[in-house]
């Protein structure tokens, strides 16, 4: 990490920069394991304004990544079980060419700091049964908790949940 970057809590005004990076970032997350009539439905469900605008509004704090002046990536987490103290992160994404920078990590460790200030002790986060990034977030210490299949519109999402213990 050659130049300074910094986290920081987005908001409304931020919407145009975060549908900017998942533009960026969905299609080659996801290519190779879901289809392109699925990948653009679930985009449109996700990262529309106005689908972002109501994840804001209903609760879901989302952290924007900079490198210098340059928004690189973005996280975003809710509370899932406050009884329980469970947290889940929501989203994670990374502008491939930023990928390998160790990025991802400082990203996770600011939600997890950020989680565990609200009281958390655990993290939960969903991940494609098929994506890679199962390999980063085992590094990271999260284990597969279970499995779930959660229908959206037309398609699936078969993913594992992963937990950690904070």
């Amino acid at each position: 990490m050659s130049k300074s970057y910094r986290i920081r809590q987005a908001t409304a005004a931020d919407i145009p920069t975060l549908i900017q990076l998942a533009e960026a970032t969905w299609e080659p997350t996801y290519n190779s394991i879901l289809t392109k009539e699925q990948i653009d439905f679930m985009f449109e469900q996700i990262y529309a304004e106005a689908a972002l605008e109501k994840q804001l509004k209903q609760g879901q704090t989302f952290l924007l990544l900079e490198e210098g002046e340059e928004p690189v990536g973005f996280a975003s987490f809710s509370e899932k079980d406050a009884a329980a103290k469970v947290y889940k992160l929501n989203k994670i994404y990374l502008l491939p060419q930023t990928q390998g920078k160790g990025y991802g990590k400082l990203l996770l460790q600011a939600v997890e700091h950020e989680v565990k200030q609200l009281g958390a002790t655990i993290l939960d986060l969903n991940v494609n049964r098929y994506n890679s990034a199962k390999v980063f977030y085992e590094r990271c210490g999260y284990q597969v908790w279970q499995q779930e299949d959660i229908p959206i519109g037309p398609y699936w999402m078969n993913d594992f949940v992963m937990r950690k213990t904070l």
